[in-house]
């Protein structure tokens, strides 16, 4: 933790005071993720979620150039309907809580305000990674550079499927990240289960998950881990479904010249469109797969300190 001033929600600050666990969780899920009032449901499932299984949520916003960690009833409900949001990642939070301004945090900036608060986990949809076509355009997400450098433990269903995975997991490779599938040896692809690709390592207790935190903490290795949870089976889009689909949405994107951060909200509704609404439904599903095992990952936590 530092000295930099921030606003903690009461139910948060009493987690703390309590030394229970807590759960990060992001609020470009709820801003730019899905249209009122069905993105304050989800945000609203998504704190049960983890409240069910022993841990307390603590949704990061910056709001009026206050960073908040956690976020009353009140402040949730106005968030899910505010206009002109920003995205905050690591390059324009300074400068959105310098301006005064309203901001949802991205995986980075969530990783860095989670961390300033001294909470060690996050869960998230889907991280960021290397965008197709990144030889070119060099487009890729400040997550990967984040989880370099950042010591917090990131529950994901795997990259967006919309990316260069392979890519992906080459370029946290080579930034030392551990990338860690849970109860299989194949990389989640976000929506669908599994992919070609294999995971880097392997945990399935969520215990061992946290002894590797703790470890790495003491080793003294910087950065965090990526957990790669896979969507219930249940839930999935089978990847073969998926594949022509994206396909066509990367090439909608080319046609009407979308980028930087507007291509993965832009591919995003594409897909949604082009499914007819499934991406969406497979996306609730493994985020609230993602906060279960975040808050498990959590409690395993606090229960090694004490």
């Amino acid at each position: 933790m530092t000295d930099f001033p921030l606003t903690f929600s009461a139910e948060v600050a009493e987690a703390r005071r309590a030394g229970t666990p807590v759960v990060a969780l992001e609020s470009t899920i709820i801003t730019h993720g899905m249209p009122y009032p069905q993105n304050l449901e989800v945000a609203q499932q998504v704190e049960a979620d983890v409240r069910a299984c022993g841990a307390t949520p603590a949704t990061i916003a910056v709001i009026n150039g206050t960073l908040h960690i956690g976020l009353d009833a009140d402040q949730l409900s106005a968030l899910a309907q505010a206009k002109n949001v920003a995205k905050l990642s690591r390059a324009d939070m300074a400068v959105c809580i310098a301006a005064g301004r309203t901001g949802a945090t991205t995986v980075a900036a969530t990783m860095i305000a989670a961390h300033l608060a001294g909470i060690s986990v996050f869960a998230t949809g889907g991280i960021g990674g290397v965008h197709k076509g990144a030889e070119n355009s060099f487009d890729i997400s400040a997550d990967l550079m984040e989880l370099s450098q950042t010591p917090i433990t990131v529950v994901a269903a795997g990259a967006k499927a919309i990316l260069d995975v392979a890519k992906t997991l080459e370029v946290l490779e080579t930034q030392g990240v551990p990338v860690i599938a849970v109860g299989q040896d194949s990389f989640p692809a976000f929506w669908s289960a599994t992919s070609p690709l294999r995971a880097p390592l392997r945990l399935d207790d969520p215990a061992q998950i946290a002894l590797a935190h703790r470890t790495r903490a003491a080793m003294g290795l910087p950065g965090g881990q990526l957990v790669a949870n896979p969507i219930p089976a249940e839930d999935e889009i089978p990847a073969v479904d998926l594949a022509p689909i994206i396909v066509q949405a990367q090439r909608d994107a080319d046609a009407h010249g979308i980028s930087g951060k507007a291509v993965t909200p832009y591919l995003l509704q594409r897909i949604f469109e082009l499914t007819g609404g499934r991406s969406l439904t497979a996306n609730i599903a493994l985020v609230r797969n993602n906060a279960r095992l975040a808050a498990r990952i959590a409690a395993a936590l606090e229960t090694a300190v004490d």
